[in-house]
């Protein structure tokens, strides 16, 4: 069967990176394999079993990297058990070796281990590009910090803010899911060799019950595999919580991503900021003039694919059985490694997007100055009763001419004419002598701002540049869209 009359999941064909692809590759998986069966075999010898020698050790290391496939993958059509044909073709290739391979281990040894290796070195790749998004944002938000612009709540138009501050916001939500992750990835262990209920009652009897040889064997394997320790207790697999905890992880940034996904769609709608538009990129197959948001589109898609895989490995957890169930087998291989592809599909999006948003200032001034009579009622509210204006029935005139505006506005397409409404209202304007003109002299988009540009400076100035200054380098990375 060729490529194009099978299945091949759209995760490796249209959006994961070929560096999260190789993580979870069956190349990948198993020389991990392999590296821990020579990390056994290397403790078992140096805490004195005799049977485990460095000439056999010699022969594993030759063969650590050149996997006879072919011979595993018939052996497991014969024995049904993927480990074992692995022992059994990695015995192939290394025959003086062969009788010591997996000795006193049990499956999870290599496939739990392995499990957290990957996700690991998965984590540490998705860090990169997470550091990569605030980095991008970070620019952004410096960059366009002064520029004002409505903000909304409900979509509705409500006080002023700048393009800046809410870039500011998504960055932060990504901050927040930097955390996460670090903390996560620094908690990772290793199973360790714990045998088949996780009591070690197998290296009791290799080692004679030797007790201090015994609980060398994880912390030597451990420091061999590059990592700090292994957990202290298990039954046969490790917690499927971490599992949980990991893909949570996953989770947090594609909501982070969707947010700001979604955000960006609704100001492509209003023609206020565009995602980048390729000079051949065809927005529509019908309406040639068309720039659809594919890039943001695709974004929120694939982050509801991990919001909702996030699910699989937390039921998992639930439903273990005492030391052990095969039912987290298949699903693990699933959500796991697919949530990674499609997170690290987002995270590329992002860094796409990001690099290249476009910002309109003309027609988010248009679209400011279209509501700021309203933004400065409240400046005009307090001005009046400085002249001695009741407050309570200044608001109801503002409400009333308010309403009358917005009728004007939405049934007759007329322009904002608030500003001379309330001019000539007897009970303000005329009042207190405030003619229209000195109104509008007061529209001035800076003034309703608030403190928004002074607090991107501060955020970037007191978390995002420390943060970024610990990663260097890593920081500036690139993306490249597939399709």
């Amino acid at each position: 069967m060729s490529d194009r009359d099978k299945y091949i999941s759209p995760l490796s064909g249209r959006y994961a990176s070929k560096e999260m692809q190789y993580i979870f590759s069956q190349e990948k998986k198993f020389k991990t394999w392999r590296k821990l069966w020579i990390a056994l075999a290397e403790t078992e010898m140096e805490l004195g079993l005799p049977e485990v020698t460095k000439e056999k050790i010699d022969e594993l290391k030759s063969h650590a990297e050149d996997i006879n496939f072919e011979v595993a993958e018939k052996r497991e059509k014969e024995v049904r058990h993927d480990v074992m044909s692995h022992v059994y073709a990695y015995g192939v290739q290394c025959p003086k070796a062969a009788g010591i391979i997996h000795l006193g281990a049990t499956s999870c040894y290599v496939g739990d281990n392995t499990d957290i290796i990957l996700m690991r070195e998965a984590l540490e790749l998705t860090e990169k590009k997470l550091v990569g998004v605030i980095r991008k944002l970070r620019d952004f938000a410096d960059k366009y910090k002064k520029q004002s612009t409505l903000a909304f709540t409900h979509f509705q138009p409500a006080q002023p803010t700048t393009v800046g501050k809410r870039a500011t916001l998504w960055m932060q939500e990504f901050v927040m899911d930097l955390e996460d992750l670090k903390y996560v990835k620094s908690s990772l262990k290793l199973l360790g060799s714990k045998g088949t209920t996780g009591t070690q009652a197998s290296f009791k009897e290799l080692f004679h019950g030797d007790l201090d040889k015994i609980r060398k064997i994880d912390p030597m394997i451990a420091e061999k595999m590059g990592f700090e320790a292994c957990v202290p207790v298990s039954g046969q697999t490790y917690s499927r919580k971490t599992d949980t905890r990991v893909l949570n992880v996953l989770a947090g940034i594609a909501a982070s991503a969707h947010k700001m996904s979604n955000d960006i769609r609704l100001l492509q709608h209003l023609k206020e900021v565009e995602e980048p538009f390729e000079k051949n990129q065809i927005g529509s197959s019908a309406m040639a003039y068309k720039r659809n948001p594919m890039r943001s589109e695709r974004i929120a898609s694939l982050s509801r694919y991990v919001l909702c895989d996030a699910l699989n490995p937390a039921i998992t957890s639930s439903v273990q059985w005492f030391e052990r169930t095969l039912d987290d087998s298949a699903n693990k291989r699933l959500s796991v490694a697919e949530g990674f592809l499609a997170a690290d599909g987002i995270l590329d999006l992002v860094l796409n997007v990001t690099d290249g948003l476009v910002v309109y200032p003309k027609v988010i001034e248009k679209h400011f100055m279209e509501e700021l009579p309203f933004m400065a009622t409240e400046n005009i509210m307090m001005d009046c009763v400085e002249k001695g204006g009741d407050r309570q029935e200044l608001h109801e005139v503002i409400r009333e001419n308010s309403m009358l505006a917005g009728r004007h506005v939405k049934e007759e397409g007329k322009s904002n004419d608030l500003l001379k409404l309330l001019s000539e209202d007897e009970r303000l304007g005329k009042k207190f002598g405030i003619t229209e003109e000195e109104l509008k002299k007061n529209l001035k988009p800076e003034n309703y701002i608030g403190l928004s540009d002074i607090q991107v400076e501060d955020y970037i100035r007191q978390f995002i540049d420390p943060l970024l200054q610990e990663y260097g380098d890593v920081s500036d990375i690139k993306a490249d869209i597939t399709v």
